[in-house]
């Protein structure tokens, strides 16, 4: 409850904008020695930062939807350098990384039928989205950097269209990365071919030395008909 002095009109169907904000003032009540009572104030944004937040909240979600995968993580007690370090690393790996307030990400997450996250957007938070198709990348890295870091903290995300809590968050973070996986594959691919270069190098090397131990068999009876042929 407020209380202050009349101005020189009073308006009982009021309406105050401060700071792109709309107070929503009803009827007031005059009291004696000139003053007034607002009975009761309440906040709404107005039209402008409503549009706006629609805007930002509908760019949110068509993100995450061209995402296969996304983190959300508790970012308190990182200071600046550690977070352009982490910023860089996860920018350099396709993760589109930002500070995002909760309510934007409640209605984003209420849209793409993400409710399970309703229960951790509390406190500061950011969002991991990785914009390749490597689903790891943002859960391993924010992973192995919470590692070092106390108070940052891996939350919940999101992998293939659905929501994931902390745990599966942190079995995605364990598993290899793409680029190690795909080592994987071509060492797998390679293997059989690598193995039959070696076997041929074997064949080789030992038809090679047959050869040679032939041509000195050859050449052995023939230098000693000739050294007998010359007593």
């Amino acid at each position: 409850m407020a209380i202050c002095s009349p101005p020189a009109e009073v308006n009982t169907d009021m309406f105050i904008i401060i700071f792109d904000y709309v107070f929503c003032v009803p009827p007031v009540s005059l009291h004696r020695e000139g003053t007034f009572i607002l009975q009761e104030v309440k906040m709404m944004p107005n039209a402008k930062i409503l549009e706006e937040k629609k805007a930002l909240v509908a760019s949110l979600v068509e993100k995450i939807k061209n995402s296969p995968a996304g983190v959300l993580v508790d970012y308190k007690g990182i200071n600046v350098e550690d977070d352009t370090k982490l910023r860089k690393q996860l920018r350099e790996a396709g993760v589109e990384y930002a500070v995002i307030k909760n309510t934007l990400i409640r209605f984003a997450a209420k849209e793409l039928g993400f409710d399970e996250l309703d229960a951790c957007l509390h406190g500061t938070t950011a969002l991991a989205i990785s914009t390749t198709d490597d689903v790891v990348a943002p859960a391993k890295i924010l992973a192995d950097f919470a590692k070092t870091h106390e108070n940052f903290t891996l939350k919940a995300g999101y992998l293939e269209g659905k929501a994931i809590g902390e745990d599966e968050v942190k079995k995605l973070a364990a598993m290899p990365s793409k680029e190690t996986l795909i080592a994987q594959v071509l060492y797998s691919f390679n293997y059989p071919i690598m193995q039959l270069a070696i076997a041929c190098d074997a064949i080789v090397k030992k038809a090679e030395g047959n050869e040679e131990m032939k041509v000195a068999e050859l050449v052995a009876p023939k230098e000693a008909a000739a050294e007998e042929a010359a007593e």
